[in-house]
């Protein structure tokens, strides 16, 4: 489901809180703003946000492009699959997940994320990947190579697993706060 603009109240979002009995999921490509966006939506819904990520790390004792370099992807991609199972299955009944942006292909956590949780696909087009990644330097993926072609190669590799998420959100460039009202709007139209 594509979802449109939309405004919300404060006894709108409040209501909205009280219907979701299940941790809210964000997916989608390094850089779309699942974290900014995530810890917003969860401080307006009153509940706690975990960036999976973070968990990880945490979890390893590593940083991710530590484990990248150490392990490799297939061994980062297994222990985030662990740990995002923990999060959805730790009994907080509702919560905000921002996951990694390769968590969603993985087959196992895919399905566990669909069944367990309301699943948000925030979506966003290759410039505004490359501005906002280019903030940051742990991206391991982005490493070694033109990031506009691996981020743009990455996002059309990604399209079909990301599309099986029931709500599909554009986050643009500028404030998350559009894309945070779309992704509220995109959550009450679920339930």
């Amino acid at each position: 489901m594509d979802v449109q603009q939309t405004r919300f109240s404060a006894q709108e979002i409040a209501a909205l809180a009280r219907r979701i009995d299940r941790p809210i999921v964000l997916v989608g490509m390094m850089g779309v703003g699942k974290s900014s966006v995530g810890k917003r939506l969860a401080a307006l819904l009153d509940c706690p946000f975990v960036d999976a990520d973070e968990e990880i790390e945490r979890s390893a004792q590593m940083s991710i492009p530590e484990i990248f370099e150490t392990y490799g992807e297939a061994y980062f991609r297994d222990g985030e699959r662990r740990v995002i199972s923990r999060l959805i299955d730790a009994g907080v009944k509702s919560c905000v997940i921002a996951t990694g942006g390769g968590a969603f292909c993985n087959e196992v956590t895919r399905k566990l994320i669909l069944d367990k949780a309301i699943t948000v696909w925030l979506d966003s087009e290759v410039d505004t990947l490359v501005e906002r990644t280019a903030r940051k330097d742990n991206r391991p993926l982005l490493q070694g190579g033109d990031p506009r072609e691996i981020l743009t190669r990455l996002r059309e590799d990604r399209r079909p697993h990301y599309s099986l998420a029931p709500i599909h959100v554009m986050s643009h460039s500028g404030p998350h706060v559009q894309t945070i009202n779309n992704v509220l709007q995109g959550i009450s139209q679920w339930l």
